[in-house]
């Protein structure tokens, strides 16, 4: 007995002796853990919210932010969205049970970060969406027992290397988004546990879609868009039998689409939009959980498969931008689920789908620019969602549905150039989101109401049989666009017209308008095309017409006018005007006596010039002479005369010898080039570098304003000098700008008239921008008077400026980066447009893709964060730069807003990632209910462009779209509402941009 109590006693003991030092172990390392998370918190700067790391607060550091423990160690680490910039530090793997490290959207920066192949137990590795740059190690496979690996987003080039086909516990491997310009390793395909692989986004080498891929047979996610894949789809693809979400768009893939792709059970998402695919669809369909189906942007032929109507999960069908023929089947009419239905710019034919709707909540029906007949469907609104409408240049007929009528959902309806008939459904003049109502090039007929929805901002209604008078009711204020030309309209021009503030075109021409024009304009401050010509309209043109700000285009031809023209006209810049035909007296305006202007004055009997219009007649001041006058007077009068003139002669020869003699002194040194007509000479220009005129200075030289003789223009001139000889700086700028600025014509970018050189100086001659720069007026301290830009005018800004910046990208050859997008080198003319200036930093894109740049060149806020990483040139830093701009003129705020670390456009993308209201974002002093809608969407396309992945912005192509969707919907065409005006809900809705997402919202 004694003996069992002491061998108790003993087990008992060593029990409590091995529990306080496992306690004791376990309490030091628990120690030892907490420091090491102080170190990093201190390494970081303190960076919140890891300056809430703190013992004193909480005494446990597994409650920490972004601390996960398991069994009392720390297992985890998310420093996501921690704003986190610099390199990750060694010791961080001395916490040695890690298995998760995500370090998703910060700013660190630097090579892979190797340093973490030492974390020796880690499962989950994250990195995306940070400015990582340089190659992937070829010893990745360090990482034994990586299981996630996420690479998204960063500025990686190269290969990716081999070693990574033996990660065999990897399920997600992310590495889209990035710089590769190499090859990727066809031993993905030996991932035989891969789940998700997204390589989408890269500039690899073209390649083709690897055969041992097919061995990935638990894969469900691929994504590999814009990869620059090219050759066939293989049809082995379909033994990848666990697919469900497939994206192969944007490459450059030709041959048929694999019969076994639609016969795939699992698959939910198919994407192989802008490829090059082409043939008949396949007949079979069997992949019966579709939910998304684009095959749009190929060249597919043949019909619509008919087992498309079995397809009861499908909500998006895009087959739009191919060459598909024959009838739409039926039973597509009839599914279920169908919201977005894109099938414009084919060659379909018959009728639509009769029950188009009848069973769906359809939003979208595209099926513009085909040969489509008979009626629009009855019961596309069935489901009360429907916002766009879109049929136009089709053969369809009839009366347009009258459960249009009952849609307050629509947003848009489009059905110009097609056969359809009768009076406009009541309900859809007042539906209470219409905004675009394009009925053009039909043979509607009934008379406009005065009450329509208050938001509608475009009607276009030429070539019908309209008639009636002009309607006059308030709730038409916010037209922005009204085309009724060539309609039976009667009556006068009524006063309540004149009330549109945003009426900017207005087209009443080809109608039976009588009377005399109001004499009173109210607001037409940003009208900028009027046409009312070819109707009945008489009396005198108002000298009102001659005080609109922005009025360019202007047409009163073939009516009955008389009287003079307004010589307020001459305060008017018109790049287009017609008045010919009426019964004009007088003396034309002098600004009118241009070449420009040959055929604006036609059979106007009455109508002369003081120069040599070759339409017009001289005007003959001087009276007819008496004939009671003596001869004698006027022989003395010859007498003097003659003498006069010939000692005028002599003196004239004498002045003009002594003059030439001086100008050749003066001239001798400097070398003009013109680019323009000019109306001035290098004297003009050069006695006009005086300090009074001087307007502006900067680092590479002085503005002056200079008023040249005796035409009177006014021009800009840039000097470019330095004390000695041109540094080579001065000089590459100098010819930079020549270079491009010279060769090129756009509205939207400033002109440049001629260049003047001598050893000391070069002289750049610009056109005069009254209004300054963008800055200026954005800046309360630059502002030159106390009145805000109207949003209206900011808009028109962005717009003008997004029409030089395309033009540079897309259609120059090669194409120009400007590199130095701010508002302060966007200047605006008397009536606000603007134009892009500045072109000394500009690049040409001699080869498509990128360029590399020495010094990285540009200002605080604006710079793309690639470009200041790597000095990587192409065209998506100039859209950061220009989504500033647009974040600007929406807040009213500066580019350099934040602190020392932070800009204008980090601001805004928090205001988005946190959720926060975009209206708190925007501009008070400016901000109206009746902008709310068009500031927001800028912002959100602000912030879209200022996306830390060079990938995620939009194009300035697709920027100046979705800004023209909203000022000009449709008026090019049908890539208004085909591939660019399709890609406007994904600029504006889609998460892809934001860098917060992560990949299963892309």
């Amino acid at each position: 007995m004694p003996k069992i109590t002491l061998v108790s006693f003993l087990i008992h003991f060593f029990t409590l002796f091995l529990f306080l030092l496992s306690h004791s172990k376990s309490q030091s390392y628990d120690q030892q853990e907490q420091a090491i998370l102080l170190r990093l918190r201190q390494y970081w700067q303190n960076q919140p919210p890891l300056n809430q790391w703190n013992p004193s607060i909480s005494s446990s550091h597994c409650t920490w932010p972004g601390v996960s423990c398991t069994n009392s160690y720390v297992s985890g680490l998310d420093f996501s969205n921690m704003n986190i910039a610099g390199q990750i530090p060694p010791f961080i793997c001395d916490l040695n049970n890690l298995t998760v490290l995500d370090f998703f959207n910060n700013s660190f920066s630097g090579m892979f970060p190797v340093v973490l192949f030492n974390c020796s137990k880690l499962q989950y590795l994250n990195l995306s969406q940070n400015f990582f740059v340089g190659f992937i190690p070829d010893d990745i496979d360090r990482f034994s027992r990586l299981s996630s690996l996420n690479l998204s987003g960063n500025n990686f080039t190269g290969n990716f290397p081999a070693a990574i086909g033996r990660l065999q516990q990897l399920k997600e491997l992310h590495f889209d988004q990035n710089l590769f310009n190499g090859t990727f390793p066809p031993e993905i395909g030996n991932l035989s546990n891969l789940e998700r692989l997204s390589m989408a986004y890269n500039g690899f080498l073209p390649s083709r879609l690897p055969s041992n891929f097919i061995q990935l047979k638990k894969l469900k996610w691929f994504w590999i868009s814009e990869a620059n894949l090219i050759g066939e789809i293989p049809e082995t693809i379909g033994e990848m039998v666990a697919l469900e979400h497939l994206d192969l768009a944007g490459n450059r893939l030709t041959g048929s689409i694999p019969k076994s792709l639609l016969m795939m059970k699992n698959l939910s998402v198919l994407y192989l939009f802008k490829n090059e695919l082409s043939g008949e669809i396949p007949r079979a369909v069997e992949a019966l959980n579709l939910v998304e189906l684009d095959l749009s942007d190929n060249n597919l032929t043949g019909t619509i498969p008919d087992d498309f109507g079995k397809l009861q999960k499908l909500s998006l069908l895009k087959l739009f931008y191919n060459q598909l023929s024959g009838e739409i089947p039926k039973s597509i009419g009839r599914l279920p689920a169908l919201i977005n239905f894109s099938l414009f710019s084919n060659n379909l034919s018959g009728v639509l789908p009769p029950e188009l709707g009848r069973y769906s909540k359809l939003k979208l029906v595209d099926i513009a620019s085909n040969k489509l007949t008979g009626r629009l469907p009855a019961f596309l609104c069935n489901g009360g969602n429907l916002v766009g409408v879109a049929a136009f240049d089709n053969n369809l007929n009839g009366e347009l549905p009258e459960s249009l009528g009952n849609c307050s959902s629509l947003f848009m309806v489009s059905v110009s150039r097609n056969a359809f008939s009768g009076n406009i459904p009541v309900g859809l003049w007042t539906a209470f989101n219409l905004t675009y109502l394009m009925l053009s090039d039909n043979l509607f007929m009934g008379e406009l109401p005065n009450e329509v929805s208050g938001n509608l901002s475009r009607l276009e209604i030429s070539n019908n049989k309209f008639s009636g008078k002009i309607p006059t009711g308030a709730s038409w204020r916010n037209l922005v666009v009204f085309n009724a030309s060539n309609n039976l309209f009667s009556g006068t021009i009524p006063q309540e017209l004149t009330a549109l503030s945003r009426l900017t075109t207005l087209l009443l021409d080809r109608n039976q308008l009588s009377g005399s024009l109001p004499s009173d304009i109210v607001s037409w401050k940003s009208l900028t095309t009027l046409n009312m010509s070819r109707n009945q309209l008489s009396g005198q043109i108002p000298e009102e017409f001659g005080s609109l700000p922005n009025l360019l285009e202007l047409d009163f031809s073939e009516n009955q006018f008389s009287g003079q023209i307004p010589p307020q006209f001459n305060s008017l810049k018109f790049t287009f005007l017609n008045l010919s035909s009426n019964h004009l007296t007088g003396e034309i305006p002098i600004s009118l006596e241009n070449a420009a202007y040959n055929t604006s004055f036609l059979n106007n009997p009455g109508l002369c010039t003081k120069s040599s219009l070759p339409s017009l007649n001289v005007c003959n001041f001087n009276t007819q002479k008496s004939s009671e006058k003596s001869t004698k007077p006027i022989a003395l009068i010859s007498s003097v005369l003659a003498t006069a003139f010939v000692l005028a002669s002599l003196l004239s020869f004498l002045v003009i010898r002594l003059y030439q003699k001086k100008r050749h002194v003066l001239d001798s040194k400097w070398k003009l080039t013109s680019f323009q007509k000019l109306d001035f000479t290098l004297s003009d220009i050069l006695s006009g570098l005086t300090e009074p005129n001087l307007i502006g200075s900067g680092g590479s030289g002085k503005v002056y304003r200079v008023a040249t003789h005796p035409s009177g223009l006014v021009v800009a001139v840039k000097r470019i000098c330095n004390d000695k000889k041109l540094d080579e700086k001065l000089e590459k700028q100098f010819h930079a700008e020549v270079q491009i600025l010279g060769t090129i014509r756009h509205l939207n970018i400033v002109k440049l008239l001629c260049c003047i050189c001598n050893d000391d100086s070069k002289l750049l001659v610009y056109e005069y921008m009254e209004k300054r720069s963008l800055d200026q007026w954005l800046n309360v301290k630059k502002r030159p008077t106390s009145v805000d830009l109207d949003w209206p005018i900011r808009f028109r800004i962005a717009v003008g400026a997004a029409e030089g910046l395309s033009y540079l990208h897309h259609d120059c050859s090669p194409p120009i980066i400007h590199r130095d997008v701010k508002s302060s080198n966007i200047l605006l003319d008397a009536t606000f447009n603007a134009k892009i200036a500045d072109f000394g930093l500009a690049r040409l894109l001699v080869k498509k893709g990128e360029a590399m740049v020495s010094v990285v060149a540009g200002s605080f806020g604006y710079i793309a964060p690639e470009y200041a990483q790597t000095a990587r040139v192409n065209e998506k830093i100039d859209v950061y730069s220009f989504g500033v701009v647009l974040l600007e003129l929406t807040t009213g705020k500066e580019a350099t807003f934040g602190d020392e670390n932070t800009s204008l456009a980090d601001w805004a993308w928090r205001q988005m990632n946190e959720g926060r209201p975009i209206v708190d974002a925007l501009d008070k002093e400016i901000m109206e209910s009746s902008y709310l809608d068009e500031m927001s969407i800028v912002f959100q396309l602000g912030v879209k462009c200022t996306s830390k992945l060079p990938s995620a912005r939009p194009s300035m192509r697709e920027v100046l779209q979705v800004l023209l969707h909203y000022s000009h919907p449709l008026v090019y065409g049908v890539k208004d509402m085909g591939r660019d005006g399709d890609a406007i809900p994904f600029l504006l809705n889609s998460k892809h941009g934001y860098a917060s997402d992560s990949d299963e919202n892309v």
